[in-house]
């Protein structure tokens, strides 16, 4: 398994490098809201680094929600696993191929079952 490719991820130094490289920019982008001048609509724009501190509770309040909303919107493990036929209606060896169509007709009434081999 010596031959297996390395990709670009897998040496732990790039990836420090990558890190490294975004804190350089993160710094630059505070050293440079100092020194820009922006044209502000509100006065609370004028802040000092407002807009990460703005950007960072945005963030926040996101996840909070996104939280929130996975209470009602979160499903169970086996949401999307087939449906159980009852056992009269489960084919049997001496079933007819109309029968069989009735039992696939019975089967795919769900919404978004699509059985294709019918």
């Amino acid at each position: 398994m010596d031959n297996e490719k390395q990709y670009f991820f897998d040496n732990p130094k790039n990836i420090q490098r990558i890190l490294y490289a975004l804190y350089a920019c993160c710094g630059l982008l505070v050293v440079l809201d100092f020194v820009i001048h922006r044209h502000v609509y509100h006065s609370w724009e004028n802040l000092p680094i407002f807009y990460p501190i703005y950007g960072f509770v945005g963030c926040v309040i996101l996840v909070l929600i996104a939280k929130w909303m996975r209470t009602f919107l979160m499903r169970p493990e086996d949401y999307y696993d087939e449906v159980e036929a009852p056992e009269s209606l489960t084919r049997s060896d001496s079933a007819s191929d109309s029968d069989n169509a009735n039992v696939n007709q019975v089967n795919s009434t769900h919404k978004g079952d699509h059985n294709v081999d019918a």
